[in-house]
């Protein structure tokens, strides 16, 4: 099999994991309430078990992309992961106590953490200039999960049978799908799975002119070619004579980049405390609009399970479609453009919510046109930022260790998705106090990145600079 048929196998199994793991979301989260009612769960619990899942997936990050950046391989560690997934929602099935139930999602969440490593393996295995439309793609299909994840429900709810000692009914039922679901996925991954030679690799690019024209007693004048053309100038490795003491000297120079403190200096380059903090924000003020959103409805316009359900519909569709378009603008625009546009987008959604939304005015109509823009708005700039914040974030550090620092980057995620919905759960009925340090925190990174905008550059200028200078270490002296 063409490595190129690997290659779009590989990706098209990465989008059904990220699909499975919106559908999980979406068929758990309309029923994980009543299921802790029924244990005699506290309200707390809600809680505790929606930030359960981020919270391992958080802590695990790290863990998964440190694995893959030492490896080089991703299908193991997906394997791996897929049976924390497997168990931990086979024992929200099993549900006897709420304990058990809180430590499902705990287990659940470790699998989670594998996306670190997942999104390593697809900036090793994309171009430069793909890597936004793929990284959009990707996104995409997670929020098709969400989508269709109620359609699920429809028919779950209708269980209410025994199999064996376990109770199968509309609260027990998602535990078991969802179990199934990532059980044959683990049969999808071995079978078309692959870890594909990273893109401008020796390997890869042995592999490509072999199959290209098969003159492997060329290679020493191919190596000469560059492996990629673009209209940048690409730093590649060329295959010199060496001797010992130069090639010791570049041997440790790329080891010390898996060496702690050196990960944790490249880490606060001030170009990655902006992508980080954008990471940050985009959560966090995602999470707290989601959990603002449904006593807002319920309080001002009535809205019951149906219609919040149609309104979550509707956003999961203008997401998606916001991704696809920022997919297609990505090969027409710089990354950082696309982050400059999306946070101002978010600005202006939320300066709209504060003015129209925390003392409503009119009539019915006006008040629910009104939040309409400005859900609208919040939604729209949403694949702005987080499609181009991934794919710069990507683009600036170092290869080898794009697991790891994927992992740190999703860890910040999580972080954020645990502190969002715990500010402005308490805060539904002071919106101008949510709604301003939205804003705030909103107004920040978009001053930070209008200094750092010259740094936020496509090419990574501080892994070019390293490139550079380790390149000319090894050159021979002429």
């Amino acid at each position: 099999m063409e490595n190129r048929t690997k290659r779009n196998l590989t990706f098209f199994t990465i989008g059904l994991i990220f699909t499975l793991s919106g559908v999980e979301y979406a068929v758990i989260l309309p029923t994980i309430w009543k299921y802790l009612q029924i244990l005699e769960a506290p309200p707390y619990f809600l809680g505790l078990g929606l930030s359960a899942f981020s919270l391992s997936g958080l802590l695990t990050g790290p863990f998964f992309g440190l694995w893959s950046d030492r490896t080089k391989t991703t299908k193991s560690i997906i394997l791996f992961s897929n049976l924390f997934e497997i168990a931990g929602n086979f024992m929200y099935f099993m549900g006897y106590s709420k304990w058990l139930l809180l430590s499902s999602r705990l287990v659940a969440g470790v699998g989670a953490g594998a996306g670190s490593s997942i999104f390593g393996f697809l900036t090793r295995s994309t171009l430069p200039e793909e890597r936004a439309g793929i990284f959009a793609a990707i996104m995409a299909c997670r929020q098709a999960g969400l989508l269709v994840g109620p359609a699920f429900n429809l028919f779950l709810r209708l269980c209410d049978f025994k199999m064996g000692p376990f109770v199968v009914n509309k609260y027990t039922s998602p535990g078991i799908f969802m179990c199934l679901l990532w059980v044959l996925l683990q049969f999808v991954v071995l079978a078309i799975y692959w870890d594909v030679p990273p893109v401008g690799s020796q390997e890869g690019a042995a592999m490509e002119m072999k199959q290209e024209d098969g003159h492997e007693e060329e290679e020493e004048e191919d190596e000469e070619v560059p492996l990629m053309r673009s209209e940048e100038p690409v730093q590649t490795y060329k295959a010199v004579k060496l001797d010992q003491s130069d090639v010791s000297a570049g041997t440790s120079a790329s080891l010390n980049r898996f060496k702690p403190f050196g990960i944790g200096r490249e880490l606060l380059r001030e170009e990655l405390v902006v992508l980080l903090t954008a990471q940050f924000i985009t959560l966090f003020n995602q999470t707290a609009l989601e959990t603002m959103v449904t006593p807002l409805t319920q309080r001002f316009f009535g809205f019951g399970e149906l219609a919040n359900s149609l309104m979550y519909s509707l956003c999961g569709v203008e997401v998606i479609l916001g991704f696809f378009f920022v997919r297609w603008l990505s090969r027409k625009v710089e990354d950082r453009a696309v982050l400059a546009a999306g946070l101002l987008i978010c600005c202006s959604a939320c300066i709209w919510c504060l003015i129209f939304l925390c003392k409503p005015q009119g009539g019915y109509g006006w008040e629910l046109s009104t939040f309409i823009i400005g859900v609208f708005l919040q939604l729209l700039g949403l694949p702005f930022v987080a499609v181009s914040q991934v794919s710069l974030f990507s683009k600036v550090t170092a290869e080898k260790t794009q697991g790891f620092s994927h992992g740190v980057r999703r860890s910040v995620g999580g972080l954020a998705t645990i502190l969002g919905p715990l500010w402005a759960g308490g805060l539904t009925n002071n919106l101008y106090i949510m709604l301003g340090m939205m804003l705030l925190l909103l107004v920040m990174i978009t001053v930070m990145t209008a200094v750092s905008y010259s740094r936020l550059t496509e090419a990574g200028a501080g892994q070019r600079v390293q490139s550079s200078d380790r390149r000319r270490k090894l050159q021979p002296a002429s």
